[in-house]
């Protein structure tokens, strides 16, 4: 089937940036891998690549096509898959996750890498927005992330993990003896309004009717956690679960509520219904829940 040869060429371009990185992945001659995606060009009636000489780029049409490539591939790859075994523990399935979920995700699927060895797992980090971005364009079959306010497409499905709340972190030195004197006293390190996690800081320092010193906005929650430790001013970020915080000297963690209740941030996994591993996703989705202690798997 030379149409998916061509995909899998055309991928493997687009993750190593040229047809001569990508000859060696798909064990072609630069000269092939370019006949290859002249071939695909003229089989999809569109041009894929910007050439200026010897060098190719994806252009606007090839990067809306590598989405829809990769989910095809595993389309494909999953029909290969023993009739006798389709709930085989192995394959190929792509998850993201954001940052604060990372290093657990990578220890999950370590584990299950060493109890199955035919598994196949690709992770990506990645902020929250652009996770659920790709998970439904099919570029990732699940994704671990926070939570957001927009309504979901049926095609998608959202299962809860845990949830984080909201904090006041301030170095242990530090003026104020609770989340509003703290702010009042210190300079505000914002977490990035951008994304979901800050919208939620946000929100939350509005409803508490908060008042903030603005003095710099970053995008890692471990980041900001470290300027505070060094005394530069005091931040408002989710209490992290498998962060130690409250065993660290160095470190005050001044609890932020609204209404008199926690204000918390919801970590869950969002996949396509339709992705065709929901035993692998299933599996990774259980054993992260119990290692960052939630209460849903």
């Amino acid at each position: 089937m030379s149409t998916i040869r061509f995909l899998r060429t055309f991928v493997a371009v687009a993750e190593h940036g040229s047809f001569a990185a990508a000859a060696g992945h798909v064990a072609l001659t630069q000269a092939a891998v370019s006949l290859q995606m002249r071939s695909l060009e003229t089989e999809l009636r569109r041009e894929l690549f910007d050439r200026n000489g010897r060098v190719a780029v994806l252009n606007a049409d090839g990067r809306a096509l590598l989405p829809r490539a990769r989910h095809l591939l595993a389309l494909y790859d999953e029909m290969r898959l023993p009739q006798a075994q389709p709930e085989a523990m192995a394959g190929a399935v792509a998850v993201g996750a954001v940052v604060s979920v990372m290093g657990g995700l990578s220890h999950v699927v370590a584990r299950m890498k060493r109890a199955y060895p035919a598994l196949e797992v690709r992770l990506v980090g990645a902020k929250s927005i652009e996770l659920a971005a790709m998970v439904e364009s099919g570029e990732l079959d699940a994704a671990i992330l926070v939570e957001g306010a927009a309504r979901m497409p049926g095609t998608l499905r959202w299962t809860p993990l845990y949830h984080e709340p909201l904090v006041a972190i301030a170095a242990q030195g530090s003026a104020g003896q609770d989340v509003r004197e703290a702010l009042a006293a210190n300079p505000y390190l914002r977490f990035d309004r951008s994304q979901r996690t800050g919208m939620l800081v946000e929100r939350a320092l509005r409803r508490a009717h908060l008042r903030v010193n603005e003095f710099l906005e970053l995008n890692s929650i471990e980041a900001l956690v470290e300027l505070v430790r060094q005394e530069v001013g005091v931040t408002v970020v989710p209490l992290l679960q498998r962060a130690r915080w409250r065993n660290d000297a160095a470190l005050r963690i001044l609890p932020l509520l609204v209404n008199g209740e926690p204000v918390m941030r919801t970590i869950g996994m969002l996949e396509r219904r339709d992705h065709g591993r929901g035993h692998v996703t299933g599996a990774i989705r259980t054993a992260c829940a119990e290692l960052f202690g939630g209460e849903t798997a």
